[in-house]
């Protein structure tokens, strides 16, 4: 990861120098802050009034254009916190440096505090879509929390920009960052950061589905993790919205099998599904306080031929086990990508080709006639000040006046060239923050002594309790819910309890609390986990917390240091590879153990697959390799080490070293020739020096002695500095052989 760039205003250096770094309490969290994309109250709704309704984007004076930014150009829509902005952007476009970044800028002077610059690695993003997702804010601990385009989870301190910890989702979860560049956004609740995507893990996780994570929100650890069904048809960008819902604390989600999900927040328990749609589910819902749940999508219903829909479900009814609770569906409005707006009894949608509609939410019957506001959207409303702002990705904005027969236009612009629209407006403070690709607008009114009024609603506070003799532990919570753990190491476990509803209570002690563990380890009377000193490398431990009829488990890798050897004598995939087990299995290929990559894996031909921990640094990886024979067309096999691919392209006939396969920022490649039948060996070695990363590799016919050469160098100014060797493959061609994998550190 580069390191961050801070520009050391006033305010910036005061909080370096000598002010505590997190004054900040809950009890001082501002109600006119705008900490999340979709609002404080994640309904994309302000109680914001006195705002203005006009602006010239020209500016000048009366344009009530306070600054425009042209840093925090992008496609995310910014949040607004303790008095800085904060967005995702890319990072030196069109260059060797290209990359994307966090950055901070006061919210009221459009001054750049601090960037936070990070790599894309190992992804088929295009550079169009990076900076999708959109920061979170912790008014609490004054931290902000950021998905990469690459899936790399940052919490970053929102004063000085120092990331404080990451998790690389991709490396750790096996979470896909495809060529769609549908990035999550995470979403922050009481202790928690919650994010979710489509992951390819490990052991039971090795089949594909979109899966909800929650880490502790101070230190990263991973408290829970819940699949939905497997094999989704999409990754998505839906964003959960956490509401009261019959008096219980209910998170809603969109995800890749066209469901939606009520779950509970801080256990992960999957309370109900409903079935939208057949294929993922990119938009928020909307949920009214009387608990109905409203959803839309834009592609195929689960039955007919009608494209896009509108759904109703009766929350507070729905369940696993009963039948559905859906209320109303309006189909064919295909809003797939604009969030729906509630306000008081009538629900806003815009569908993707941009026509507005208005729906009644007790009939899901139309409002009057739908409003054409351009020629596509892709950002959501915003509700302020009674006015509804829309804005086009072509640029158009709209300043509408909800009425009984639908909406009126109150005002209308078009932006200059170049100014499209990819996230949304949001509103704090009395000014109006617009998001585009030109710059990103502050507009106010520019007169001093504005003053705008507001009144934030928030959610019951939630305490733990002690347990009483009427309550009974529904659910445990053994912390971390996976990690790796080394021979002969420890890891402090911690437990966590839950009530049926969802309620956090008073765990019992630890000696109350009895431990089973399969693997080579054992757990002691204080819930520390000791791994033995001769545990079997690349092995899987399990622990399980039981406590009267409540039980949960955990599961850790258990992977050594460096050097490691894989020669699949045991006839299985390694159980501790992420993203392997689906789409390998382990044959005997000219007499020895291996494992091959298979060619029928719906969408899993092309994929990455990582062997263990992303801090390893400097070191080489070989791997023996085979592409099927009597293909007409040669698959490409690759290696991975410190986020680069070593990639033996076999269409082309090249060599090829590249971090970012989309983008090619650093790519270098040589022509070379070889066939299918015949094993090669692979060799690729990836060091830093000097800050610059440096990336060798080789192959040749194994039955041949190792050249002395290298094929192929190539230099990374922009270095990636660490992580998970692994391995890379597209057998869509076909098949892929694989021996002899081994990780070594550099001399």
């Amino acid at each position: 990861m580069r390191p961050v760039r801070s520009v050391l205003s006033l305010v910036c250096l005061i909080s370096l120098v000598g002010v505590p770094a997190h004054p900040l309490v809950a009890e001082s969290v501002d109600p006119l802050d705008w900490p999340t994309w979709n609002g404080p109250q994640q309904n994309r709704v302000s109680l914001e009034t006195g705002l203005v309704d006009r602006f010239d984007p020209k500016g000048g004076e009366g344009s009530n254009v306070l600054f425009k930014s042209e840093l925090a150009a992008g496609i995310s829509t910014p949040i607004v916190m303790h008095g800085r902005l904060f967005t995702i952007v890319r990072d030196q476009p069109g260059t060797r440096m290209d990359a994307e970044k966090v950055i901070c800028l006061d919210a009221e002077t459009g001054e750049l505090l601090w960037e936070n610059v990070y790599n894309v690695f190992l992804s088929d993003l295009p550079a169009e879509r990076v900076g999708w997702s959109n920061v979170c804010g912790d008014p609490e601990t004054d931290r902000v929390y950021a998905l990469g385009a690459c899936c790399l989870l940052q919490c970053i301190d929102a004063q000085t920009g120092k990331t404080l910890w990451s998790r690389s989702l991709s490396e750790e979860f096996g979470m896909l960052s495809t060529y769609g560049g549908r990035t999550n956004t995470p979403v922050v609740f009481e202790d928690l950061v919650i994010i979710s995507g489509v992951t390819t893990g490990w052991d039971e996780s090795a089949k594909p589905a979109h899966r909800f994570l929650a880490f502790n929100k101070r230190d990263g650890r991973l408290v829970w993790i819940t699949s939905t069904r497997p094999l989704p048809e999409d990754t998505t960008y839906s964003t959960p919205v956490i509401r009261q819902i019959a008096g219980k604390t209910v998170m809603v989600a969109g995800a890749g099998d066209g469901n939606i999900y009520g779950m509970q927040p801080r256990t992960g328990k999957i309370l109900w599904r409903e079935t939208i749609s057949r294929r993922g589910i990119n938009t928020s819902v909307a949920i009214g306080e009387d608990g109905k749940v409203y959803a839309t999508h834009g592609e195929e219903n689960p039955t007919g031929t009608a494209m896009g829909a509108i759904v109703c479900v009766d929350a507070p009814y729905a369940t696993l086990d009963s039948a559905s609770a859906e209320k109303w569906r309006t189909e064919e409005i295909t809003v797939g990508k604009s969030s729906p707006l509630l306000v008081d009894n009538r629900l806003y949608v815009v569908e993707d080709s941009s026509r507005m509609h208005v729906l009644d939410v007790d009939t899901g019957e139309a409002v009057g006639k739908p409003l054409k506001l351009g020629t596509a959207m892709r950002g959501s409303l915003l509700y302020a000040d009674g006015k509804i702002y829309a804005a086009t990705s072509t640029g158009i904005i709209h300043v509408l006046r909800p009425t009984d027969e639908g909406v009126e236009t109150l005002f209308k612009i078009r932006l200059p060239k170049g100014h499209d629209v990819g996230g949304s407006p949001i509103v704090s403070h009395g000014r109006i923050y617009l998001p585009t690709t030109g710059g990103l607008y502050c507009i106010g009114d520019s007169s001093d002594g504005m003053e705008s009024q507001a009144v934030t609603a928030t959610e019951p506070a939630s305490t733990s309790h002690a347990l009483s003799g009427d309550d009974r532990i529904a659910r445990l919570q053994l912390i971390p819910a996976e990690a790796i753990v080394a021979p002969g190491s420890d890891l402090a476990l911690e437990v966590a309890s839950y009530l049926a509803d969802g309620r956090r209570i008073d765990p019992p002690s630890m000696e109350r609390i009895r431990f089973d563990v399969s693997g080579d380890a054992s757990v002691d009377k204080n819930g520390v986990l000791r791994v033995a000193a001769d545990a079997a490398p690349h092995s899987q431990v399990t622990v399980t917390a039981s406590f009267e009829e409540a039980s949960v488990t955990s599961q850790l890798r258990v992977i050594p240091a460096l050097p490691w050897s894989f020669d699949f004598g045991a006839g299985d995939v390694p159980i501790t590879w992420i993203g392997a087990r689906y789409r390998h299995e382990a044959r005997v290929v000219d007499g020895d153990p291996a494992i091959v990559k298979i060619t029928t894996i719906p969408k899993g031909t092309r994929s990455q697959t990582w062997f263990g921990p992303t801090d390893l640094h400097d070191y080489t990886i070989t791997a023996d390799v085979k592409a099927q024979e009597g293909e007409a067309k040669l698959p490409d096999i690759g290696l991975i080490a410190q986020r680069y691919t070593l990639d033996l392209m076999g269409e082309s006939q090249q060599l090829q070293i590249r971090t970012w396969a989309a983008q090619l920022r650093m790519a270098k490649s040589v022509p070379v020739e070889w066939k299918a039948g015949q094993w090669y060996t692979l060799k690729f070695q990836a060091t830093v020096e000097n800050g610059v990363a440096v990336l060798r590799g080789k192959f040749w016919e194994r039955q041949q002695p190792e050249p002395r050469d290298w094929n192929i160098t190539a230099i990374d100014e922009a270095a990636n500095v660490e992580g998970s060797p692994g391995m890379y493959g597209n057998s869509t061609n076909a098949e892929i052989s694989i021996d002899n994998v081994s990780v070594k550190a550099n001399p």
